[in-house]
Parts: C-alpha cells; structure tokens; sequence
C-alpha cells in the first residue's frame, strides 16, 4: 500500500466505516466494504492515478459495495437502510448529532458489552487498530482479542442495539467507556506502539470528537477535563522531536513553538470543568498538563501543585502507572532517594512497562547508582523506535 493510500486509510476509516454502519447495521458488513474499496483502490489508481477527492471516491466505492453485498445476502433495498437521522427520540434525550463517528462510538459503547470490548471495538472500528495491537495494548492473546470483537459484533446485530447517542437516562453507563476510547485513540496519536513516535492524524481526531463531546455534554466536567488533557499534550506534539526525528524530553522542549491557541483551548475547557465542581481523573489529570502547559520554562514548573493533583489522582484511581508519574514529582521537590522508595512497591504490576523501568532507571542515576540494569530491561519492553533511540543512547553513555 502506498503513502498516499495509507494515510486515506487512517484519516478517513472512521467516517466511511461509520457512514456505512448506518445504512446496514453491520460492522462487519461495514468494514468489509471499506477494505473492499481500498482494494480497488489499490488495482486502480495506479493505472489512472489518485482521484481529486480520494475520500469521496473510497467513500462511494465502499457504498457500490455494500449494496451489492446486501443484494447478495438477498437484503431487500428497502430495508438496507435500517436507521434514519431524524429518527423520533424520547423525551428529555440529549440533542442528536449530526456525526456518523461519534454515535458509532457510543453505539460500540453500549452497557450490553463489557467494557473491555467496548473499547477493543471502538478503537478496532474508528481507529483501525488491528487485532494484534490491540491484544498488545489489553495484555492479552491475539486469539483471545479476535474472540471478543467477534461476540462484541455479535451482540451488537443480535440483540439490533440503537445506532445513536443514548439519552439522559443511559448516558452515564456509556460515558465513561466512551471517554476511555477517544483518550485512547489520542495516546496511540500521541505514542505509537510501533513505527513513528506519533500519528497526528489520531490526535486530531480525538481532538475532533473530544469537541464535539463537550458540545454534546455542556454539563459533565470529565468530558471538559479529558478535552483540555488533550489540548494540552497536542500543543507540545511537534516540539516532542529534533530535526533529526530523535525524541525530546519536556525539559528539553523549545515551549516558544507550543501551540498557543490549544493551550488557551485547554485552559477555557479545564476552567469549565472547575466551574462544574467537579474533580474525576482527567480533570485532575488537566490540572497536572495545565502546569507544565503554562510554566514559562523547565525550572518554573510548579512541582508542588503536581504532586499535590497527583496524589488527588491516586486517591482516586489506585493506578501503579499514576503512582509511578507522581514519582516523578516526589523526586523533583523531595529528591531521588524519595523518588526511589516510592517506587519500591511498583515493580511487580507494571513489570511489563518499558517506561517504569526507564523512570527508575533515571532516578538511580541521580542518586549516584547503576541505571545500566533498569536501561537493558526497558530496551526489552520498548516499541517505539523513537522511544527506543533514546534509550539506547542513555544507555551507550553509561558504558562508554
């Protein structure tokens, strides 16, 4: 598959898969028609070259599609559309919206699934993450992944689940799923498993449907928290590297080239959220990226204020990888012996997180001890090449 190609596949996947859920109520029906049309596209352009507009002509193709699998499976014409935009709602529903993508989502979101197959789902179908990066991602076998989106699919034409955002009465068991997909589409934006260090397109994309749910949901502070998150972590995106591709840590960063405009984004959504007394997980996580955002410089950052939201964060959620990030805060207001200890306890639950172990690593270097151990073991977990560059230079420093 060429560039081109592949980048239609990831910007426009979502949409086109999305759109064509809609007319047939099947996901599989959906994305076998989307690949179908990359196929084509694939024998075609080539020979006449790449369309004006690549994603009018995948979205067409993958329609012609359909409906000539809907004819074959013998599927009435009249009834391959199964749902319509203005279908009635019931009294006191949250507005409709006008966005194939977000209301697959909510869909893929629904309490008949678990939760763990409620985001395998969304990110397998908006995302276009694959069943082997998605076994990675929830530490589990391939076939055992496969196995879930199949019965998540299942459920989901068996038991005719509405194609919509759900009402006011259904939202809150929806919510919080729907809230985990979107940041996880960010996170993989923002650090790849594999391949480049970050896809912007997967960024903006969750930035995209984090607008339109803040839209959506004026009153819930989470979704304000999660917007400004995001904003906060995109504003930094393309001084995370040198001109060369080699990763940049944040204290390392040129904060001139941080994006203004989302930063004030961020800081109007984090006050909104503030505004509705509310203090969940990722609005504590917002205060936290709200103070490196707005530290004028490395040696302004506010570590006290950090480490005070991290622990609000760890109260709340008992996470080993939010204990781990506060570590980092213990070591730069109480130093590196303190940071260590803190520590102690995380090994065994995060002992498959490239990152525990390249954290600690720095913090033996810092209390004068061998980080060269911690540095090997976090060069077997790692998959990112950028992330792995750089470890790898940590390390070549320590045996030189």
């Amino acid at each position: 598959m060429d560039a081109e190609l592949e980048d239609l596949l990831r910007r426009e996947r979502g949409r086109v898969v999305a759109g064509l859920y809609r007319q047939c109520g099947s996901l599989d029906a959906a994305e076998e028609a989307f690949q179908e049309a990359l196929v084509t596209a694939v024998t075609e352009w080539p020979k006449s070259g790449a369309p004006q507009n690549p994603a009018a002509w995948v979205t067409t193709v993958a329609r012609n599609h359909l409906r000539q699998a809907l004819r074959h499976r013998g599927v009435a014409e009249e009834k391959a559309v199964l749902l319509k935009e203005d279908e009635a709602r019931e009294p006191g529903a949250v507005e409709a919206v006008s966005d194939d993508q977000l209301r697959l989502v909510f869909t893929c979101c629904h309490p008949a699934l678990s939760q763990e197959a409620q985001v395998a789902l969304t990110l397998k179908v908006i995302a276009g993450f694959t069943v082997e990066e998605l076994a990675r991602a929830f530490l589990v076998e391939e076939a055992t992944m496969a196995q879930r989106i199949v019965r998540a699919k299942r459920t989901l034409e068996e038991q005719r689940l509405q194609y919509e955002v759900p009402g006011r009465r259904e939202l809150d068991a929806r919510l919080a799923a729907v809230l985990a997909c979107v940041y996880l589409v960010f996170n993989e934006g923002h650090t790849g498993r594999e391949g480049a260090l970050m896809r912007l397109d997967l960024q903006a994309e969750a930035l995209r449907l984090g607008r339109v749910l803040t839209d959506l949901l004026p009153t819930e502070a989470e979704v304000f928290g999660l917007y400004a998150l995001m904003a906060f972590s995109a504003a930094r995106a393309r001084t995370r590297v040198d001109a060369q591709g080699q990763l940049l840590l944040l204290s390392e960063q040129d904060r001139s080239k941080w994006d203004r405009a989302l930063i004030t984004e961020g800081l109007v959504a984090l006050q909104r959220a503030r505004g509705l007394d509310a203090a969940g997980a990722y609005v504590l996580q917002a205060e936290i990226a709200a103070c490196h955002a707005t530290a004028p410089e490395w040696d302004a950052t506010d570590w006290r204020r950090i480490l005070n939201a991290y622990d609000a964060l760890l109260a709340l959620t008992r996470s080993p990888v939010v204990a781990m990030n506060r570590a980092v805060a213990v070591m730069m207001t109480q130093g590196p012996v303190a940071a260590l200890a803190a520590l102690e306890a995380l090994e065994e639950p995060l002992s498959q997180y490239h990152l525990f172990y390249a954290t600690r690593a720095d913090f033996l270097e810092r209390a004068g001890r061998d980080p060269r151990p911690d540095l090997e073991r976090a060069l077997t977990l790692v998959t990112n090449g950028a992330e792995r560059a750089l470890l790898e230079q940590r390390l070549a420093k320590h045996r030189a």
